[in-house]
Parts: C-alpha cells; sequence; structure tokens
C-alpha cells in the first residue's frame, strides 16, 4: 500500500501519452509559441508577409525560365503549373529543417525549465502551416486573375495541407530523435532534400515520365501531397478517395512513429549538445 508521499514509477504513463497529455494542457504556451514565430519572422519587415512569397517566387521565375519550353505541351501555362507544387515542398522542406533545428537549438531552454519537448516542434509546424496559407491565397487571386477556372475543388486544400503537415511533423520528429545521438543526421537530411524534390513531380510533370516510372513516383509520399494540392488550382479537380486514404494513413502512420521514437528519446535530449 502507497502512502501519499510515495511515488510508484509504474505507474506513470507510457511517455509517448505523458508527453501528449502535457501539450494537450499546455494550448496557452503553443500559441503563445506561434505567436513569438510569427513576430519574429515579420518584425520590422519592409515587406511583411510578401516575404512568405519571395524564395517561391525566385524559384518559379527562374524555374519558368528555364523549363517553360521544355514542359509546354504538357503544362501549357507552366507557371501557374508550376507555383502550387513549389509553394507546398517550400512549405515541407522549411519546416522539417526547422523543426530539425530547433531540437538541437532548444537544449539549453529545457534545461533551464520544463515544458513539453515537442511544443517547438509543433508550434513551428502550426507557423509554417499559416505562412503555406499566406501563400496560397496570392497565387489563388492570381489564378482567378488569369481566368482558370476554380470551384468547390479548392475545399480540399486546407485538407491537404494538413495532411502534409502531419507527414513533415512525424518525418521531422523522427530524423531529430535520431540527431539527438547522431548530429549528422541532420545535415545528411539537408542533403537528401535536394534529390527527394527532383524525384517529386514539382518542376515536371508526371505525364513526361514512362509508366513504369510514374507507378515508382507514386511510392513517394510528397507525389502524392504535391498532386492532391495541385489538383484543384490547376484542373479544377481532387485526388481520389483512395489516393487521401493513403496519405492519411502514410501521414498518420510516420507521425506517431515520429512521435512514438522522439519521446522515447526525449529524455536524453538536455544531457545531449
Amino acid at each position: 500500500m502507497l502512502t501519499a508521499q510515495e511515488y510508484d514509477s509504474a505507474a506513470r504513463p507510457a511517455r509517448a501519452i505523458e508527453e501528449l497529455l502535457d501539450v494537450a494542457s499546455n494550448g496557452q504556451l503553443l500559441l503563445a509559441l506561434v505567436a513569438r514565430n510569427v513576430k519574429v519572422r515579420y518584425k520590422r519587415s519592409v515587406f511583411g508577409v510578401a516575404w512568405t512569397m519571395v524564395q517561391p517566387a525566385m524559384m518559379l521565375v527562374v524555374l519558368t525560365v528555364i523549363f517553360s519550353h521544355a514542359f509546354a505541351p504538357r503544362a501549357s501555362t507552366y507557371a501557374l503549373y508550376l507555383a502550387p507544387g513549389l509553394i507546398l515542398w517550400h512549405f515541407f522542406a522549411q519546416t522539417t529543417s526547422i523543426v530539425i533545428g530547433e531540437v538541437a537549438a532548444g537544449v539549453e531552454l529545457w534545461r533551464r525549465m520544463r515544458m513539453p519537448k515537442t511544443a517547438l516542434a509543433i508550434a513551428t509546424t502550426c507557423s509554417g502551416l499559416l505562412n503555406l496559407g499566406l501563400a496560397t491565397l496570392p497565387l489563388l487571386i492570381v489564378l482567378a486573375l488569369a481566368h482558370v477556372r476554380l470551384g468547390v475543388a479548392l475545399l480540399t486544400i486546407p485538407v491537404t495541407a494538413i495532411i502534409t503537415a502531419m507527414f513533415a511533423l512525424g518525418l521531422a520528429l523522427a530524423i531529430a530523435a535520431v540527431a539527438i545521438y547522431f548530429p549528422d543526421a541532420a545535415d545528411l537530411y539537408q542533403m537528401l532534400l535536394i534529390p527527394w524534390m527532383f524525384i517529386t513531380p514539382v518542376i515536371y510533370p508526371r505525364a513526361i515520365l514512362p509508366l513504369r516510372v510514374q507507378r515508382l513516383v507514386t511510392l513517394n509520399p510528397m507525389a502524392l501531397f504535391v498532386d492532391a494540392f495541385r489538383r484543384p488550382m490547376v484542373d479544377n479537380t481532387v485526388a481520389s478517395p483512395a489516393s487521401f486514404g493513403i496519405m492519411i494513413a502514410i501521414a498518420a502512420a510516420t507521425l506517431l512513429i515520429g512521435w512514438l521514437v522522439f519521446t522515447r528519446c526525449a529524455d536524453d535530449i538536455p544531457y545531449r549538445g
């Protein structure tokens, strides 16, 4: 029989569940972190939220100049075809990179105060979603001015964005957990992002690939996400229910694995670095 002062370590919930409960009870902290991220990003910025579009816009111009003629038969308005995929890829690559970096940067913070160790990662992902929305709105205006037919298919864009965010968060947590013990994992991920982008149909239409290669590309989760994000804006169509089912399954599995791996290693974070 335990007394009120005794502590039973066996009664402690699984670390993953404990972290989830800790996050749920610190909603105000998450909101504050998201607000901080937004303020830091745009504070004293002359162009404000326009900076959200700067990097994708620069890449859009360069890639359009280089590839517009090559891909014209498959994408007559290449710039409008390229933009949605480029914006979503930028969100994915930037969010995962920042989350991985913030885990290393948060070591000193976690040594000084108690807070959910996934809080920075979740806040960064939410901030990235906000930036993605801010980047997508001007694109929709441009599409409307270009007389591209838009319809109710646009309602699937937030769904695709959230699914992609789940995948990005899970992947980033898993890599960050590995980087706790092997710091080179973060640098290796940055190197892999470049070829990953080129095996994802971001800058080229999937239709130019041989049928066998197209099937292999489908195994790339980001190819599914980019296609589902692009379709409503380019073709006024939506991905099939089967595609959405696969995307949700991949994102949920990745997030679960990333969460389990990261929370299992989380207690070692303050003693690393």
